[in-house]
């Protein structure tokens, strides 16, 4: 996983109880064990045929700092693949905009997908200094699933969840996420680009938890309501 400048290296909606299920298993997790300042890395598929996710993701990604700065702040570290071979990590950025800036020198580029490479960097990085959360978001899986799960395995013991979001309708890449989730102690969730409402909820929630823990996310989900309120009657005085 190479690294490279300030910002960036250069190289219909979902059913409404996929999203309850996603929010209610977040809310069931331990606390984050965050002190200070929480850390995320926020890995995205850029591969050709997520170009219109990775635009909206940019358009909403400041959900993820918007309610974290009273916790302690949130430090993020974007991932991606691409094309042939290309993986690419971001330094851990402290606000919205050099997120977004980050996000805006990214072009989608064709390619088969490197979700073993996103998930030993997210232990890498956890081993040099604990991570809170890993939330990927993708719509399909073209490795070999033991392989995953393998890494997967060793980000749990980590105490590394792993929450990720899945796009359309592919079975396997569903099975595949899903079992990924379960391995690191996260969940996951089927969602549809067309919702940019639900996709912005679920990834403020993960950031509040990823920087406060239970507690954070029952208090942000009772100001924010919607979707992310059903999940408080889960973690009631948790």
């Amino acid at each position: 996983m190479s690294k490279d400048d300030p910002n960036l290296p250069s190289q219909s909606a979902a059913p409404r109880h996929d999203v309850d299920a996603f929010l209610r298993a977040v809310s069931a997790l331990p606390s984050a064990g965050a002190r200070g300042r929480g850390r995320l890395i926020f890995a995205m598929d850029a591969t050709a045929s997520r170009e219109a996710t990775w635009r909206e993701a940019s358009r909403i990604q400041e959900e993820m700092f918007l309610e974290t700065s009273r916790l302690g702040g949130l430090d993020v570290q974007l991932v991606y693949y691409r094309g042939f071979n290309e993986c690419k990590a971001s330094r851990w950025l402290r606000d919205a905009d050099s997120l977004l800036a980050a996000m805006r020198k990214v072009d989608c580029i064709g390619g088969q997908t490197q979700i073993g490479r996103v998930l030993r960097h997210a232990l890498a990085e956890s081993r040099r200094q604990k991570v809170n959360a890993l939330v990927f978001v993708g719509d399909c899986m073209e490795e070999h699933v033991d392989d995953l799960c393998g890494v997967a395995g060793e980000l749990g013991l980590l105490g590394v969840p792993a929450f990720l979001f899945h796009e359309g309708d592919d079975a396997r890449a569903a099975r595949a996420f899903a079992q990924l989730a379960k391995l690191t102690g996260g969940a996951c969730c089927r969602f549809d680009a067309g919702s940019p409402r639900e996709l912005k909820a679920l990834l403020g929630a993960v950031a509040v938890y990823a920087a406060g823990g239970r507690k954070a996310l029952v208090d942000y989900g009772k100001r924010q309501g919607g979707i992310v309120l059903q999940i408080t009657h889960q973690v009631k005085g948790g």
